[in-house]
């Protein structure tokens, strides 16, 4: 698609500011009522969803210039969360987060990016990676691991690390207790001892023929090994996989699950059983590409019908947010013995987002410690002892917030939890 496409979803909207709030009939009370992060920061409206859609507009009709310093500072102070694009679709039938998506991409092609992010980039294209100056290599977490490699022998299901977690040797627990617990269910797993990234970071950020590209390269080392399943427990991994992967036209019949998904079904089926007691009491942080925007991709292809009532020829089915990944972690959570999971008060489809996300805690550091900040003091009033989520990305900008703030909260995920459960 192209930012032209989405013109009239641009122009559809009325400026009545639902992007930057929790919609009113959730509320549970005055506070956590902000759901976007950048116009609660920056506290104008250029940096808010509807905002950005009236610069989008704008930018169509040339009476802003993509050159401009000031519209790069306001497209890319963005996690791309898509908190926007839900609370506007409680009420609408509009695009926000894709037409944001392609301001990005025609940044991108204007060269007018955070140099930060297109070091990344360039990194992604010579290195197949966008974690620059990693700590280990892509394998090192699972060197000592009785684990098959599927690039060389057949297996039943393929895990896949991801970059953040396989480069950060203090996030290797995750990984190892994923292989281990599936190891101790009987699963036939494998994984590649020289894992490629899966590219849907650089999407995010804007560089979306970098990404479709590196799509391409994983793909075909995925058909070539005959892979039926794949598990991750990133949470963009996982919206690459499932989502980018189906927009690219790439994702073929490969199963896409989260660890918490796969895991979920392993306990109902018995062959894992949560026995010994893990007494505490957490709070679950949904990550933004595993909730709201881990939805399948939904094709549509028609058009708007002119006039004042919005409606599409053939009917359009939005992806609103609502059908995302939030029982399953709860579930698994749920399974402890000892453990007590508390809501903080925007969860699920309207959760906060932890900060990380759209290149935001590379190109505007004090800016994502201070949205991670934010859901760590919320999370604080759940009076839980620890944050626990399903997402690498989440769960280290939590832990270095942590570290320079007064909490004393521990970080967890999922897994690690199941684990000392299980083995």
């Amino acid at each position: 698609m192209t930012l032209d496409a989405y013109k009239e979803d641009m122009m559809t909207c009325c400026r009545c500011s639902a992007c930057k709030f929790v919609p009113l009939e959730t509320l549970k009370g005055y506070d956590h009522v902000t759901v976007c992060p950048s116009i609660a920061r920056f506290d104008y409206r250029a940096y808010s969803g509807g905002g950005r859609l009236g610069l989008g507009v704008a930018l169509l009709e040339n009476k802003i210039d993509y050159s401009s310093e000031k519209l790069r500072d306001v497209v890319y102070n963005c996690q791309m969360c898509g908190a926007c694009d839900v609370s506007c679709k409680y009420a609408m039938d509009m695009e926000v987060l894709e037409p944001l998506s392609e301001i990005r991409a025609e940044m991108v092609k204007h060269e007018n990016v955070p140099a930060s992010l297109t070091k990344l980039a360039a990194a992604l294209k010579q290195n197949g990676t966008m974690v620059l100056d990693a700590a280990a290599g892509r394998g090192e977490w699972a060197k000592d691991l009785a684990v098959k490699d599927y690039t060389r022998e057949q297996t039943d299901i393929v895990f896949h690390a991801g970059c953040r977690t396989s480069s950060d040797p203090s996030l290797w627990n995750v990984a190892r207790s994923s292989i281990k617990l599936m190891q101790k269910a009987g699963v036939d797993v494998g994984i590649s001892f020289g894992e490629m990234c899966c590219g849907g970071r650089a999407y995010q950020m804007g560089f979306q023929s970098e990404s479709a590209e590196q799509a391409k390269r994983y793909m075909a080392v995925l058909k070539k090994a005959g892979v039926k399943t794949l598990v991750t427990g990133c949470a963009d991994c996982y919206y690459s996989f499932k989502v980018l992967y189906e927009k690219f036209g790439l994702k073929n019949d490969i199963e896409v699950l989260h660890t918490s998904e796969y895991f979920n079904n392993l306990i109902k089926e018995k062959k894992l059983l949560p026995t010994k007691p893990v007494d505490m009491t957490v709070t679950y942080h949904d990550p933004c590409h595993l909730g709201r925007q881990g939805e399948d991709y939904i094709h549509w292809k028609g058009s708007r019908v002119p006039g004042q009532v919005i409606i599409f020829d053939p009917p359009k089915e939005f992806r609103r947010g609502d059908k995302g990944i939030y029982n399953a972690p709860r579930e698994v959570l749920l399974s402890i013995p000892g453990l007590k999971l508390r809501e903080m008060d925007r969860h699920k489809e309207f959760a906060w987002c932890c900060g990380a996300g759209g290149g935001v805690r590379e190109s505007n550091p004090e800016y994502a410690r201070w949205t991670a900040t934010e859901r760590i003091n919320e999370a604080a009033c759940t009076e839980a002892e620890a944050i626990v989520s399903g997402c690498p990305g989440c769960e280290s900008l939590f832990t270095d917030t942590i570290k320079q703030g007064s909490r004393n909260l521990k970080v967890y995920d999922i897994v690690e939890l199941l684990a000392e459960s299980v083995l």
